[in-house]
């Protein structure tokens, strides 16, 4: 050590120090100023995120040929031609088929029967979407399309258990399909995909077709509702309950092969082709 090593120290320690008041000093000066212009900033923010919105939703229509939905208080969804949003962007090898969809007081029930990978879930999904984005204000994947506003929209789709939880996948099922008939009004829009399928045929059939019973004659409810099924005993549903309607998603068998033509027709299936 020498005196002026020593000095030089002396000087690099200080100067670390002075430096890290500095930074600290002015930084505490730039959050100051900052909190001072919080609201003008905020504002700013709130108006870019609003505009980046806006911006997201107008490229994506303008690409992918949406249209915009006519909004009404009634109780009607009328979508002609409607499309899947991801699906149809996912798709290489074949192009999307799209499907009309029709809810009214009248016609309030669709039991949808049909293979699976035929495009059921599909179906169910992209009508939702196609009510969602129009409320958000969004045009919509469609030739063209009239929204009746809903309240809410209450889905029952997928498996899954909540082992955590104690509660087996049917358990899970049950007590979202509860939630759902609990809480839903004439103005909700219901997504039901294969309810009962977590249990024996017998009780599963027996839960479907109470849900259906109860949807269409609880005055509470009576919402309009797409309920996807592999029961096909439900199709029998629609003989004694006037709102209800059947639909099948089409296929057409050629020699062994099963080909999914992916539209929706009027009429149960009577085959699930789950072997095929």
């Amino acid at each position: 050590i020498t005196p002026e090593l020593k000095e030089h120290e002396a000087l690099i320690l200080n100067a670390e120090e002075r430096c890290a008041e500095i930074e600290r000093r002015i930084y505490l000066q730039v959050c100051d100023q900052i909190a001072a212009l919080s609201t003008r900033l905020l504002a700013t923010a709130r108006a870019v995120a609003q505009v980046d919105v806006f911006a997201a939703l107008a490229e994506v229509a303008q690409r992918n040929r949406y249209v915009q939905p006519v909004l009404s208080d009634g109780d009607t969804i009328r979508i002609a031609g409607g499309r899947h949003p991801v699906v149809e962007l996912s798709l290489h090898d074949e192009p999307f088929v799209p499907n009309d969809t029709l809810l009214t007081a009248e016609e309030a029930i669709l039991v949808i029967t049909g293979p699976n990978m035929a495009g059921k879930s599909t179906y169910l999904r992209q009508v939702a979407l196609i009510v969602l984005l129009a409320q958000i204000g969004s045009y919509v994947p469609a030739a063209s399309a009239e929204i009746g506003l809903v309240d809410r929209i209450f889905t029952r789709v997928g498996a899954q258990d909540e082992i955590g939880a104690g509660q087996s996948t049917f358990m899970v099922e049950m007590v979202e399909t509860a939630n759902i008939l609990n809480h839903a009004t004439s103005r909700s829009l219901l997504i039901l995909d294969e309810i009962g399928r977590g249990t024996s045929t017998y009780d599963g059939i027996s839960i479907a077709w109470a849900a259906v019973e109860y949807i269409h004659n609880h005055p509470r409810l009576q919402s309009k509702t797409l309920f996807a099924t592999h029961y096909h005993e439900l199709v029998e549903l629609a003989k004694f309950l006037p709102r209800v309607r059947n639909y099948n998603v089409a296929v057409a068998e050629e020699g062994d092969r099963v080909v999914f033509l992916r539209k929706i027709l009027p009429g149960g299936a009577d085959r699930s082709y789950g072997i095929h």
